[in-house]
């Protein structure tokens, strides 16, 4: 027989929540996880190595032991229900904290990279040109790098911190404006010899950069111009079309910071800077996600990006400049 006390255990622990969470396996979790990160049983049964009929199997006995239904299905979609959104929030929170729970018992002196996301072009035309003075003033620090259009999610804490080119969606993470960037057309000097004023622009073959938020039309519209029917050259990556520019190929509506290699190095020059209105405004942005305990070189390169981009500033100031409210 059982004693009254004994009862009484007995009752709460059959109440408890906890023993609602002992029947779910954390296998469970990370499938609910990638489902809801991916909004798809195929996705996360690819990300998982499972079927999506085994996934689905998955995610409706994770249903069934925690009571509560996590997504809304019909035939040809799933989206998570608030219950399945407000518990993913957490699971992934319990995840990351996981990984850097590990991360932190590694042994002694086993250095754990700092892992930055980048925007190509800031990549290659701004971030890796100083790189070297990062890591030589910071000699025990590691680094990974990836680099796409791409923007990180931080949901499987893949990343430290993310350079994005474009305001990124509201989110909990932490968002910084990094500088007022300023775009003014810019060519070879070769070309720059042969252009007085805004409208030899017509004359002249124009590159365009696909993917600005502020194109041709928009630097051709502050100037109270008409704008060209035609390009003669288009790019989807910023660092195509300032290479073009350089190559002779056109004249390119470019940021002053992703082509200052080039206009240092005289292979650009920006013939009209003094005569035009350019377009300024800030087009990337630091995010990182918002945290007790970051990486251990986190703040050694969040300060040391502030401070380099700080001084690089806009290297033109002729005229009044424009914000863009919108993108066009």
């Amino acid at each position: 027989m059982r004693t009254t006390k004994e009862l009484f255990a007995l009752t709460d622990e059959l109440n408890s929540p906890f023993r609602q969470f002992r029947r779910i396996p954390l296998s469970a979790l990370r499938i609910f996880e990638s489902a809801g990160r991916t909004g798809s049983f195929a996705a996360a049964a690819d990300e998982v190595g499972l079927s999506p009929s085994a996934v689905s199997h998955a995610i409706r006995k994770l249903e069934e032991s925690a009571e509560v239904q996590l997504f809304a299905r019909t035939t040809r979609s799933i989206s998570l229900t608030r219950e399945g959104m407000l518990l993913l929030e957490h699971v992934q929170r319990g995840f990351a904290e996981m990984r850097r729970g590990f991360q932190r018992a590694l042994p002694e002196g086993a250095a754990v990279p700092l892992r930055l996301h980048t925007a190509p072009t800031f990549a290659t035309h701004w971030l890796m040109p100083r790189l070297a003075g990062f890591v030589a003033a910071n000699p025990g620090i590691s680094l990974r790098f990836s680099a796409d259009t791409t923007y990180a999610t931080f949901d499987g804490d893949d990343y430290d911190i993310d350079i994005v080119y474009g305001e990124p969606a509201p989110s909990p993470h932490e968002k910084i404006p990094l500088v007022i960037e300023e775009l003014t057309p810019m060519c070879s000097p070769r070309l720059a010899a042969g252009i007085r004023s805004a409208h030899d622009l017509y004359a002249r073959p124009l590159i365009q950069s696909v993917g600005q938020s502020v194109r041709w039309e928009g630097w051709f519209k502050a100037n109270d111009m008409a704008v060209p029917g035609e390009f003669a050259l288009a790019f989807d990556r910023s660092a195509m079309a300032i290479a073009a520019a350089v190559d002779d190929l056109g004249i390119v509506l470019e940021s002053s910071l992703l082509a200052e290699r080039e206009l240092a190095a005289g292979t650009l020059v920006a013939p009209l800077r003094e005569q035009t209105t350019s377009v300024r405004y800030v087009g990337h942005y630091l995010v990182h996600p918002r945290r007790h305990r970051q990486h251990a070189a986190f703040t050694q390169f969040k300060t040391w990006l502030l401070a380099e981009l700080a001084s690089s500033g806009p290297p033109f100031s002729a005229k009044p400049a424009i914000v863009p409210t919108t993108q066009p």
